[in-house]
């Protein structure tokens, strides 16, 4: 029998994976957690075939989870799953050790191909992402301001260029106020601009909104 484990904080969200996923393994266990804590600690205490995951949920993010589950489950097949692009986020989450990334909007097909592929041992890779690490691969000159951020300061950049202010965004993410403006001061340092207006024109620019 199968297990997976959904770990989103929407519940239309869960109910349409789990729909899903029983669509095509009807016979499979299918458990779900709505935060980040809970992910880690039912990954830590039980046996999973596939973990699927959003990347933005109460509490720490799925990307520092993947990265501290990587740490004693180096192959448990980890599949994210959420509405930014493939653009923003694919390369990020495959370097942070997840065995694949799809968007929210993909076809139910392409989740259960995805969950396949991962069964199998194998990452689940995108055309469209293929080429963008193929191109990453064979580029030799320096990397974009942006790619130099941490995945919270990352995170945390998207918010602000979006337009919220630090007060919201700390209440998002679950951190203090101070938290995130050392992360906003860190973020101008890193690439090099003054304001917030500065950090919007920048992911408009690079197609990160």
């Amino acid at each position: 029998m199968r297990r997976f484990l959904i770990a989103d904080d929407h519940s239309v969200v869960r109910r349409g994976l789990k729909q899903i996923l029983l669509e095509a393994f009807p016979s499979a266990l299918i458990q779900e957690v709505t935060n980040s804590e809970d992910l880690y600690n039912r990954v830590r205490l039980e046996e999973w075939d596939v973990v699927i995951s959003d990347i933005s949920m109460p509490g720490r993010s799925g990307l520092e989870i993947l990265q501290q589950v990587r740490q004693n489950h180096p192959k448990l097949p980890f599949l994210i799953l959420s509405v930014h692009s493939e653009d923003q986020y694919a390369i990020r989450v495959l370097k942070a050790g997840a065995s694949g990334y799809l968007n929210k909007e993909s076809a139910p097909e392409e989740l259960v191909r995805a969950v396949n592929q991962l069964l199998l041992g194998k990452k689940f890779i995108t055309p469209s992402v293929a080429e963008k690490l193929a191109t990453t691969l064979d580029q030799d000159s320096e990397k974009m301001p942006h790619e130099y951020l941490s995945d919270r300061e990352f995170e945390v950049f998207k918010l602000l260029a979006s337009g919220k202010a630090v007060s919201e965004i700390a209440e998002k993410i679950f951190l203090s106020v101070t938290t995130v403006s050392t992360y906003r001061a860190r973020i101008m340092t890193k690439m090099n601009l003054k304001t917030n207006a500065d950090l919007t024109l920048y992911a408009i620019e690079h197609k990160l909104l």
